[in-house]
């Protein structure tokens, strides 16, 4: 099965994408296949993790970046490759480049996470840092492109890459021949139009499901016009999905061959992060998170056995910091609350034994005493608690109350 040929979208089919497996043999690795037995009760069915998030780099971007890098004809090699990103990508560019013995340069944010400039560093690419943005970033590596005469490897828009990707969707029909439904993030497109150009040449009665932040959804609209619709100002944490525009060549695929594309909240996000931790002990980034987002958005929705794709791991720690404060809250881990109190010798202790007897963990404390709004014989105290959960929250409110302390918010 290939999806419609035009002079601007070559067509891709299996065999490209067996070939890309047979160039990626002893590059990339094979990941593993872990079942999850939250998910699967959850679900009311299998599923399975692919984890991606333990590929070399971190990522499964190395796949495509290497067939890319591949493909290109000696005098391109000479005068090397150029990409641009915020990291998975940029971290595939350098170490493919370094295993073809190609010369490469990596354009990323000014802000980028520090772990990921050392890490590409190390996987042998010139990292220049430029712009605020990534759209300012990849603008600065084309035009370096056209004044050097490097080869600009685009992150998803282009059928090597593609290809690449799609071997993600060899091995889970080699892993789980039983799949009936593959759950995948989805930002530019090459990850999921790679999968789907396999998998429904193989087996079209598996449903492929696309997933997209909330935030930075370019593809629902794209779907409804016929063709690829830039988003204005795309917002969300799962950086890795955080793509304003469909690429022409995976939209093709993706039009004709994905069966779904659904859309998940931050909370959502967080609270998929979390699990992966907590249950499943893999440490995934928000965007590799997103399938699993979706799994708990609505888990009735997906027949199995289910595979859902950990597309990537690299997270920023101090972005997984916030991320899983984030979605503890989200799970209803976290409780605050202020209340007003006497203020009187004493008080605040008989406060914090009161949370002891409700086995509430205090995580933060405010004591306010020169608020207007006060009375003269009263204190504001905000606390910042972490519980067992939703129920607990309302159990710890409720004692509170019950030992006559007034919760005002």
């Amino acid at each position: 099965m290939m999806f419609r040929a035009t002079a601007r979208h070559p067509a891709l089919i299996l065999d490209d994408v067996r070939g890309a497996q047979k160039m990626l043999s002893g590059v990339a690795r094979v990941t593993a296949l872990e079942g999850s037995r939250h998910l699967s009760e959850l679900v009311g069915a299998p599923v399975h993790l692919k984890c991606e998030n333990l590929q070399r780099t971190g990522s499964f971007k190395l796949r495509g970046a290497y067939v890319r890098i591949s493909g290109l004809s000696p005098v391109e090699r000479a005068a090397g490759v150029v990409a641009a990103s915020a990291g998975n990508h940029a971290q595939g560019v350098a170490l493919a480049s370094s295993l073809l013995g190609v010369r490469s340069t990596v354009f990323m944010p000014v802000g980028a996470p520090l772990p990921k400039v050392a890490a590409t560093q190390e996987y042998g690419a010139e990292v220049r840092l430029h712009g605020q943005v990534v759209d300012e970033t990849l603008a600065a590596a084309q035009e370096h492109a056209e004044r050097t005469g490097a080869v600009f490897i685009h992150p998803f828009d282009h059928p090597d890459i593609i290809a690449g990707q799609g071997t993600v969707g060899l091995e889970i029909l080699e892993q789980c021949p039983e799949v009936r439904t593959i759950v995948v993030g989805l930002g530019g497109g090459g990850l999921a139009a790679g999968i789907a150009v396999a998998v429904k040449a193989l087996r079209p009665d598996i449903r492929i499901v696309g997933v997209q932040a909330e935030g930075a959804a370019a593809y629902p609209p794209s779907l409804a016009a016929g063709h690829p619709v830039s988003l204005d100002n795309p917002v969300t944490m799962a950086d890795g999905i955080k793509v304003g525009r469909p690429g022409d060549v995976p939209f093709a695929v993706i039009e004709e061959l994905v069966d779904e594309v659904r859309t998940v909240t931050e909370n959502e996000l967080s609270s998929a992060l979390l699990l992966c931790l907590e249950r499943a002990k893999l440490v995934v980034e928000p965007a590799g998170a997103s399938p699993v987002a979706a799994l708990l958005s609505d888990p009735e929705a997906f027949r199995g056995p289910v595979v859902a794709v950990l597309s990537g791991g690299n997270v920023d720690p101090l972005l997984m910091q916030r991320v899983l404060r984030h979605g503890m809250s989200a799970a209803g881990r976290y409780l605050s609350l202020r209340l007003r109190l006497t203020d009187r010798p004493g008080a605040l202790a008989t406060l914090l034994a009161a949370l002891t007897v409700a086995d509430a963990n205090v995580l933060d404390i405010g004591h306010v005493r020169t608020d207007p709004r006060l009375g003269l014989t009263e204190v504001e105290v905000d606390l910042h608690l972490e519980t067992k959960g939703p129920r607990h929250c309302e159990e710890v409110e409720a004692a509170l109350r019950a030992e006559g302390y007034r919760v005002i918010g």
